[in-house]
Formats: structure tokens, sequence, C-alpha cells
């Protein structure tokens, strides 16, 4: 318990600690909620290395309890933020069961064309080499008139904040030579402008760097570094049409629609 509070107070400046907790207490909700939960009320949908708390009843951004149904992918059979998975009908979200598939996010051969009416990514586009790859799979599991939300960290908030927001350019050049998610390109950038006083986890440098090399098996990295800008930029080359775009101490938000 002691522990948690610790690496929470240790992993944010002090004005995003502030707000999470007034978020907390007072139970403050992404403005105009409504608009943003008519895409998911009654719906099918996927999350892309879920669940996470933010769709939880006193999340953020409320969607588990209000969508018909949601299926899960995580890219193993162990993972940092979920441990043990198997795949079959084990996707645990609020008091509810999907299908938990075990998938590369970017490669859904196992699911057919236009299946759901949404599809969720929480913090999870930066952990993917290859991001622009991964939306057009998302795209194509979407029936038309469907919607993919993003949520994508803001880097002032977290241990990225050294770093260089990634340019539309190289997105592009890792989907054109299809950049597999084995690719190290960032690696030495993260492990010279990685904040670690920000990433208690990583309780030394030494520890960080071995994680780091190891990110094929744990996928942990931040491949790239994403603001709204890169945001609108990867919607418009995806052909993707924004609904809704927010930005908090802590994320990014954009809501995109098929078709």
């Amino acid at each position: 318990m002691f522990r948690t509070i610790k690496i929470f107070l240790q992993s944010f400046p002090l004005h995003v600690i502030v707000w999470k907790i007034k978020c907390k207490i007072f139970k403050i909700k992404i403005p105009h909620l409504p608009q943003w939960q008519k895409f998911f009320a009654g719906k099918n949908g996927i999350e892309i290395g879920g669940p996470s708390g933010i769709f939880n009843v006193n999340g953020y951004l409320p969607l588990y309890k209000i969508a018909r149904l949601i299926d899960g992918v995580n890219f193993s059979n162990h993972t940092v933020w979920e441990g043990a998975l198997q795949e079959g009908n084990n996707y645990k979200y609020y008091n509810k069961t999907g299908y938990q598939y075990i998938a590369e996010g970017n490669n859904l051969t196992a699911i057919e064309n236009e299946t759901y009416d949404f599809v969720l990514s929480c913090n999870n586009l930066e952990h993917i080499a290859n991001p622009i790859k991964a939306v057009f799979e998302w795209k194509r599991i979407l029936k038309d008139g469907g919607v993919l939300l993003l949520i994508l960290p803001n880097k002032e908030a977290n241990f990225d904040h050294l770093r260089p927001y990634t340019s539309i350019e190289h997105l592009v050049s890792d989907y054109n030579n299809n950049t597999k998610e084995d690719d190290m390109t960032h690696l030495q950038e993260i492990l010279q402008l990685h904040d670690l006083s920000r990433d208690p986890q990583s309780k030394s440098y030494e520890n960080f760097v071995q994680r780091s090399k190891l990110n094929l098996e744990n996928r942990c990295l931040h491949h790239h570094v994403f603001n709204q800008n890169l945001l609108k930029e990867l919607s418009t080359f995806c052909s993707l049409t924004i609904l809704q775009q927010y930005t908090t101490y802590t994320d990014h938000f954009i809501l995109l629609q098929k078709g």
C-alpha cells in the first residue's frame, strides 16, 4: 500500500498529482461526457491492451458499463500490466466478460473485416513500433460508421517529457518500411532522454537499460511521442474523421470515425 503511494507520488509533477487526486475525490469526468458515450452505448467493441481503469465506472471516461460487449487483445500470454492471460472467454472488465485474443495489436488476422462498432486503445499505441499499421488494422475490423478511440500519454506528465515529438514523416516511413515490433530505432534516444526520476519502477539506470533491451518480450518502451497535431496528421493519413479531441494534464484523447 505505502509502496504504491510512494510510486504514485514519484511518477508525476505536483500539479498532476493534485489534479488526479481532485478527479478521484470529486469524480470528475471528461467534459461533454454524453457526446463521447453516445458512440459506445449498447454497442460491441474491442480493446487493444486493456482493460483500462479510465473506462471503468469511476474512471475519467466511463464506457465499460454502457457498452453491450467488449473483447480484448493483448500481445502475449503474460504482460507486465495484466499478468498471466489465456485466450478464450476470459477478458474481464467491469462485471462483464468478453473474448480475450492473444495477438499483436497490428495483426488481428483472427478477426474478420467490419466486426466491431468501436475499438478502444488507451496508453497503448505509443508501445507499438508501427502505429499507422496498427491504426489501419483497427480500421479494418471496424464497421462503416464505427469509431476508434485513441488515448495517448501527454509527455509533459511522464518520463518522456525531455523527448521530442515524433513527426508524421517518421510514422509514414515506419509504415512504408513495414517496421516490425522488434525495432529498436529509438533505443539510444530513450536511454539518453528518459527521465528516471519519473519512473521509479525502473529502480536504476542499469535495470532500465536491461528492461529496454528486452522490449520485444515486455513492450515497456514508448517508441513514439504523440501530441494532438501528430494525431490529427495520423488521422488524415488513415482517412479517419475526427469527431472529438481533448487533452488533460496526463493524456491526449481523440475519437475517430470510419467512413
